[in-house]
């Protein structure tokens, strides 16, 4: 059974940072590359960041660049997302994918909401 469950969001202050991470489960990990994605309330799906297999290669939004740090454990089977300098545009649902098409995993996400 495929599973993919974040955890590390909360109720954060603007400018304090925060660690989410992704743990997965039933599938072979190391071979799918993984993303994070997030939802603001009312907006659509945004991408955040997105990591190869290996983690020698990553890319980012425009919008999160020079803040946001994603990574991997392929020991641990978990993808992370370190998020720096927090503001409140950052309040969303947060979200991991695991990709290899044709599969296409998603995890339930994690709230980070953002507010003095």
């Amino acid at each position: 059974q495929v599973q993919l469950v974040e955890s590390g969001g909360g109720l954060v202050q603007p400018g304090w940072s925060l660690r989410l991470s992704c743990v997965a489960s039933g599938f072979t990990f190391s071979g799918y590359f993984m993303n994070w994605y997030r939802q603001a309330p009312g907006k659509g799906r945004e991408f955040v960041a997105y990591i190869s297999e290996r983690g020698d290669y990553t890319s980012y939004a425009d919008s999160v660049k020079g803040r946001f740090i994603i990574s991997r454990d392929n020991v641990k089977n978990t993808v992370y997302l370190q998020i720096n300098a927090l503001k409140p545009d950052d309040t969303a649902v947060y979200s991991c994918n695991a990709r290899r098409l044709p599969f296409d995993y998603w995890g339930q996400g994690t709230q980070v909401t953002v507010s003095s």
